[in-house]
């Protein structure tokens, strides 16, 4: 340090990053309040003076990474321009502490009155807060890496009270409508949310190392199709027709198998008009593929061997903690048929072949509801969803669906009744949905007229017949495995969240009221 520095740093914060100073200007009384309540607050700056542009020099990580065993009292003569929101500052006569936290961390501010220009200024500045800071990066006589203000510029200015790193935000809706603040102060969710993206890019790349080819296709449908599942509907003027968002890509992504791409995924947004809870939200992100010349044991291998490859990837282990309970991810995973699943649960084995009224008794005696429409498939799926999903830690391979409630599914070369169809389940929930893909198209126009008539008689999830991709199948489609992985569900596994609202960055919430 120079002799110019005051002796009253004694009483700097200890706390690394300045973790021992509160705001001593915009943090009083934050403690509970909401954030964005409308209140007295100065805005500093005239507007006309703010700068169309700021020149940054370093990241604090960079500066942490290069500097992070510095010894204490040392000034590196490095001066950097870093630029972010001023999240925590303590003002102590003529010295003033603060932390400046940028996208990639946190670094200490250290002000001192001479050097630093309109220190009172600087001194006024409210939390929150967008400022560029030139100085020198140094230790002071405590250790904590810093950033001496020379120079500073006031970038933008906050109109709202803006909750300090230790308060945060207790009002968990708030936090999902203001994520532009949650992201500031709850790091959770800004590593929840780099965890995605990351997860997202690692996806892309293993599947391209494997000759997958990304593609898009459309999110306006004539028809929907691909899942079972209520659409949103919407209206083209120019066309005067009615279109829906996508419920699942799955249709289009076949025709381009029929079109010669052998290997294809999407990753992109669907839509479907249903519940809202901890794992539903109405849009939501999903990776499917489609494999030629493969069946669903392929897709097995694929799905077990990828998980495993972004858990060592980002965690480092394939063996790893969610909600409390250890997880094994570690291919292979089991195989089990739904029926199986059910028989370990309720004690009672159960097949198609038992008819309409056995397995009626069955849900009764185990409270599960069934219409009076259900057939032995419909009914055996609502059984294993009530006694035996939830039940599931997993990852185990649910294998071997009703034909009755997979209407795309391919039959299973050996078992009458039933599809080549599964699900991964992981700690109690679905990952994932794959089949042997059906490629006849006079069993699947069948299969489509079912699922009409279905649609006809009252059910909304029920898909209609869709003519130009029964004309695609007429032109061949060769064997093939098909994938459909809920990228959502995937980030909450690994990042070890039980809701989906935490990973999705502006989730689906009812509107505000005024």
């Amino acid at each position: 340090m120079s002799d110019s520095e005051s002796p009253a740093e004694s009483t700097e914060p200890v706390d690394p990053d300045g973790a021992g100073s509160e705001g001593a200007k915009g943090a009083e009384g934050a403690d509970g309040e909401a954030v964005g309540q409308t209140h007295q607050i100065v805005v500093s700056g005239d507007p006309a003076d703010l700068p169309y542009r700021y020149e940054t020099t370093a990241k604090t990580a960079e500066l942490r990474e290069a500097h992070g065993e510095l010894e204490p009292g040392t000034e590196t003569g490095q001066v950097v321009s870093i630029a972010g929101r001023l999240m925590l500052r303590r003002v102590q006569g003529k010295l003033a502490f603060g932390t400046l936290a940028d996208s990639t961390g946190r670094i200490q501010l250290f002000a001192r009155a001479k050097p630093t220009p309109k220190f009172e200024e600087f001194c006024d500045l409210n939390l929150g807060d967008w400022i560029g800071v030139t100085g020198q990066v140094m230790t002071t006589k405590r250790g904590e890496l810093s950033v001496s203000v020379d120079g500073w510029q006031l970038l933008a200015p906050t109109a709202r009270q803006f909750p300090d790193k230790w308060h945060g935000i207790s009002d968990q809706d708030m936090r999902f409508r203001q994520r532009y603040v949650d992201l500031w102060v709850t790091e959770e969710a800004r590593d929840t949310f780099v965890l995605r993206s990351r997860i997202v890019s690692l996806i892309r790349r293993w599947l391209e190392d494997r000759d997958f080819m990304e593609v898009e296709t459309p999110v306006l449908h004539p028809l929907p199709g691909g899942a079972l599942a209520k659409p949103f509907s919407t209206h083209h003027n120019a066309l005067d027709s009615e279109l829906y968002l996508r419920i699942a890509p799955e249709l289009y992504l076949k025709r381009l198998v029929v079109g010669g791409f052998e290997r294809v995924f999407e990753i992109g947004r669907v839509f479907r008009n249903e519940g809202v809870s901890t794992r539903h939200n109405p849009e939501f992100t999903m990776l499917e593929l489609y494999q030629a010349y493969a069946d669903y044991n392929d897709i097995m291998e694929l799905v077990e061997e990828m998980v495993a490859h972004l858990a060592i990837e980002l965690l480092g282990t394939t063996k790893l903690t969610y909600d409390g309970r250890d997880l094994d991810l570690t291919a292979p995973w089991r195989r089990a048929t739904m029926n199986e699943l059910i028989e370990e649960q309720i004690g009672q084995p159960v097949e198609i072949a038992m008819g309409v009224e056995a397995l009626r008794a069955i849900a009764d005696a185990h409270d599960v509801h069934y219409e009076d429409s259900y057939g032995p498939g419909k009914l055996i799926l609502e059984i294993y969803e009530k006694t035996a999903e939830a039940a599931q830690w997993g990852p185990v391979f649910v294998i071997d669906y009703p034909k009755e409630v997979s209407p795309l599914s391919r039959d299973h070369r050996s078992k009458a009744d039933t599809t080549e169809r599964f699900e991964a389940i992981v700690a109690g929930r679905e990952l994932c949905n794959a089949f042997s893909e059906l490629t006849d198209p006079t069993e699947q126009r069948a299969r489509f007229e079912d699922q009409a008539g279905q649609r006809d008689a009252g059910d909304e999830e029920a898909m209609p017949v869709d003519e130009d991709y029964l004309r695609a199948l007429d032109y061949g489609l060769p064997a093939t495995g098909g994938l459909g992985v809920g990228i959502d569900r995937l980030v909450m596994l690994l990042a070890d969240v039980t809701t989906i609202r935490d990973v999705v960055l502006f989730p689906t919430l009812r509107p505000e009221q005024d």
